[in-house]
């Protein structure tokens, strides 16, 4: 059996694809660990889970300011303040503690998250073989290729980082040369020219789990079409104004439709009787009883609403937002919309269209099928194992020439 180290940065969405994986390895009998930082690590990962915890002396204070400052950005200027202040800092203070949980834990293999940039650059002075996790699909497309001083210098970031810590063949921290795991799918992503082999599209790792937290079960109507509406966790605040233009794009639909925001209180003030409200909802369950999905284009949400068949309106805010929502319109399972310049008649039109139009839900169930044959978890697990096998091959072959 082996050992296998996730190392996964404070985000929630890029820890969510790495528990299925890791569930599956281990109901295989291999040793499984997560490193990262516990004010994230202990919310998502379950009880027994074996975790190494990183010294964490950065304040919520801090980090919410930093994310202020963040969503006032747009364009390259995002794109350098999310390396400069968070990517390159990021990496430089988990390698400490993800170079001590090697030693302590000693895996044969590490799964590195594309923005756990402390990975790769602790296993290549570990002389381990490492995989990429590649929770969202959007660089596969290679989004930055039309704007080459940009890519070059995001490759001179890595660059530097590496070199900095004593590396003296720096390589592209984003990809492994030996396994990239692409939680998507070529039906959502699109054809792309000259992927790599070792590049493998696993599908999302998706696998049922227990609701947690209370819902109002009850309130749902059989004889209604339900909308679920999210931006995630880190845009909710931010989108006061566009579930202002929702519930006025959907006020007089009451009787034949509910809507579900997710949404802190007081972002959306007195919602009519058929727009329903919660700061939390058990989502994976909630899908299976929504008929489609109005979202800001995270790549969990969806990927989760695809593989329940899900059509989608999506309004990308930032990040790889915008691509993922291209992906959606492009395989013709949703539509994508302006999240800054909505306005209600553009919005009731687009939810109405996906709710409607059969070409959308079935879009989206041919990508949920193609999600269905990636294998997701097991996939995923698969290649793993191989990856692990081959080493144990290389070092017997070294041992025999020894």
């Amino acid at each position: 059996m082996s050992r296998y180290l996730f190392v996964v940065p404070p985000l929630i969405g890029h820890i969510n694809p790495t528990l299925d994986v890791g569930a599956e390895l281990t109901a295989r009998g291999h040793e499984v660990a997560w490193v990262g930082y516990a004010r994230v690590l202990d919310d998502l990962l379950p009880l027994g889970a074996r975790t190494f915890r990183l010294h964490d002396d950065v304040s919520d204070a801090h980090l919410r300011a930093v994310h202020e400052h963040w969503l006032g950005l747009r364009g390259t200027a995002e794109l350098k303040f999310f390396w400069e202040e968070f990517l390159v800092p990021l990496g430089d203070a988990m390698l400490p503690g993800v170079e001590d949980t090697i030693a302590l834990f000693a895996p044969d293999v590490l799964v590195a998250d594309q923005q756990a940039l402390a990975g790769p650059v602790a296993a290549m002075r570990a002389g381990l073989p490492w995989a990429t996790s590649a929770t969202t699909s959007s660089e596969v497309a290679r989004p930055l290729a039309a704007m080459p001083k940009v890519e070059e210098w995001v490759v001179a970031q890595m660059t530097d980082f590496q070199r900095a810590q004593g590396v003296s063949e720096p390589v592209d921290l984003r990809w492994s040369p030996e396994l990239v795991l692409v939680f998507s799918s070529e039906a959502l992503v699109g054809s792309l020219d000259a992927v790599p082999a070792h590049f493998v599209f696993t599908g999302p790792s998706i696998a049922p789990k227990p609701a947690t937290g209370e819902f109002p079960w009850e309130w749902l109507d059989s004889g209604r079409r339900t909308v679920l509406a999210s931006l995630g966790t880190l845009n909710a605040e931010a989108g006061r104004v566009f579930y202002s233009a929702l519930v006025d794009a959907l006020a007089d639909e009451g009787d034949r439709m509910q809507v579900v925001i997710v949404a802190p209180p007081g972002v959306v003030e007195n919602p009519p009787e058929h727009v329903l409200v919660r700061d939390f909802v058990p989502q994976r369950e909630l899908l299976g009883h929504v008929d489609a999905v109005v979202t800001h284009g995270g790549h969990n949400t969806v990927c989760e609403a695809l593989a329940n068949r899900l059509p989608l309106v999506v309004a990308p805010i930032r990040d790889d937002q915008p691509v993922i929502a291209q992906q959606v319109a492009d395989a013709g399972a949703g539509i994508r919309v302006s999240f800054g310049r909505v306005r209600a008649p553009q919005l009731r039109a687009a939810v109405l269209a996906v709710l409607d139009d059969p070409a959308y839900r079935g879009a989206a169930a041919r990508i949920a099928d193609s999600f269905a044959a990636s294998g997701g978890a097991q996939t995923a697990a698969n290649r793993l194992e191989e990856l692990s096998a081959a080493r144990f091959a290389g070092a017997r072959q070294g041992d025999r020439r020894g």
